[in-house]
């Protein structure tokens, strides 16, 4: 009965165009790219736009909500949804779901494929997406930038490219709190600095003291804005014979920044030659630091023996003080597995991270995937429908807390792709989607890697100018400070 309606709603749609239409029905999925069958997506998404090739056969689909129909044609197997009825079908679809039905036309007339469903949930997405494009070899690099993208359109705009700055590297960009108007990253290489942005004010600042054995690396914000936590990382690199690169550190601590007193903080529990500490990342209260931590051992001999833990400490935001006791979370002794990028939503609720077999930066790792932690309740599992039989690692949170985006090697396993998947209210993952472009085939012409996705809440500005001004006016050095601990 369902597949004889589905026949009448094509014939009323086509049959006025097409003549001598006949229609037949298969009982098959029909093959799109990207995959965008039975995802769910936020109620603020750009087309969803898809492909299907079928021999260069007319293809054409029916879109439905409750409310609202669409009929597009594909163009040379291309479906290219228009904008505005696009967020016409979104609107209707709220809290539910839009099916598809696509029909290929063959010499008798046309033939309509079982249809399928995107869910559109009530929760919306942060509106620009922020990202670093660079070739998949981390080694040698031209053209660089830090770009964000409008999640609601295709508009993509730079935040800052390299090209002003003499091609140096650009990298580790973070928001505080998703919020574009505070952000830092770093520059290395030619005119090294570590770019400190906060609304107006603008400052370089030379991060490297006798007491920490690099500049800062890794960072995150304490959420009020006052702090914001880094590893220093003695990172080397090396070609691996079963996977392209394998990144490790020979050292690491973690140390807390000051922004006010330009003063890096730090406590001898996160800050010893007894263990790498890497990667962290404050809780949302902010009395809380999480970072990942491993006994120090000879890499690259033992590399395959490098496992960190997942660890963390109190941190009082009004003197600066650490706490005495560290606490971990993921053992990884006990679990035999080493984890990675720590992140916790906003709303405090849960902590994702990548677990993989072993090492410090995963990025390469097949067996990388990602790893809930419900902080309430203690229940830790891998969220199956998100993950794949590639690397899936780097990921962060939306500001509402329902969204993740996360970099993924599943596509062809050579480049890093931002997929974004839906957190419902109990934890668990929906099917990921792929970020969708105006160009269905732009991931396959497109040679760089998407590294660092973060989500923020609005339009980040172009502070080049005046980023080459303090280049040339010179950086602002920081001071180290091992700060005493809360009895």
């Amino acid at each position: 009965m369902k597949q004889l309606c589905l026949i009448l709603i094509l014939i009323s749609l086509w049959a006025c165009s097409e003549k001598n239409n006949i229609f037949g029905y298969v009982d098959e999925m029909p093959i799109i790219y990207p995959d965008y069958v039975d995802v769910t997506i936020p109620c603020n998404i750009a087309p969803l736009n898809f492909s299907v090739q079928y021999g260069g056969q007319p293809v054409m689909a029916l879109f439905k909500s409750e409310n609202s129909k669409l009929q597009v044609k594909a163009s040379n197997g291309e479906f290219h949804i228009p904008a505005k009825n696009w967020k016409e079908l979104l609107s209707d679809a709220v809290g539910k779901s839009i099916e598809i039905t696509i029909a290929r036309k063959e010499k008798g007339g046309w033939i309509a494929y079982k249809p399928f469903l995107m869910h559109v949930a009530n929760d919306p997405v942060d509106k620009y997406m922020a990202y670093r494009l660079i070739e998949p070899g981390y080694s040698l690099w031209n053209q660089m930038g830090i770009y964000q993208r409008d999640l609601e359109s295709f508009e993509e705009n730079a935040i800052y490219e390299n090209k002003i700055t003499n091609y140096n590297c650009v990298n580790c960009h973070s928001f505080c709190m998703q919020d574009p108007d505070r952000m830092i990253f770093h520059m290395r290489a030619k005119m090294e600095g570590t770019v400190f942005i906060d609304r107006k004010k603008v400052e370089l600042l030379d991060t490297k003291t006798d007491q920490t054995i690099s500049a800062l690396v890794y960072p995150f914000w304490h959420p009020s804005g006052r702090y914001i936590s880094f590893s220093v990382n003695k990172t080397t690199q090396q070609i691996h014979p079963t996977q392209r690169t394998e990144v490790y550190d020979m050292a690491s601590d973690v140390v807390v920044y000051d922004v006010e007193k330009h003063t890096i903080l730090s406590s001898p529990a996160i800050f010893s030659d007894k263990s790498f500490e890497t990667f962290p990342t404050f809780s949302p209260d902010g009395q809380k630091l999480y970072y990942c931590s491993a006994p120090a051992i000879l890499v690259p001999d033992s590399i395959r023996k490098l496992k960190y833990s997942l660890c963390s400490i109190s941190f009082n935001p009004e003197s600066g003080i650490f706490g005495s006791k560290v606490d971990t979370l993921i053992c990884a002794s006990i679990e035999g597995k080493s984890v990675s990028f720590p992140r916790i939503s906003p709303d405090g609720r849960f902590l994702l991270c990548t677990l993989s077999d072993y090492g410090t930066f995963p990025i390469w790792h097949k067996d990388a995937d990602l790893y809930m932690v419900d902080l309430l309740t203690g229940i830790r599992y891998y969220p199956e429908a998100a993950n794949s039989d590639d690397t899936d690692s780097y990921h962060s949170w939306s500001s509402n807390s329902r969204w993740v985006v996360f970099s993924s090697r599943r596509l062809d396993g050579l480049y890093t792709r931002p997929f974004l998947v839906y957190v419902k209210p109990d934890g668990s993952l929906a099917k990921p989607f792929l970020l969708p472009q105006k160009n269905t085939n732009y991931y396959n012409l497109l040679l760089k890697s998407y590294n660092i996705p973060e989500f923020i809440k609005g339009k980040a500005r172009n502070h080049s100018i005046e980023i080459r001004r303090k280049v040339e006016q010179g950086k602002i050095p920081v001071h180290f400070k091992l700060s005493e601990t809360d009895k």
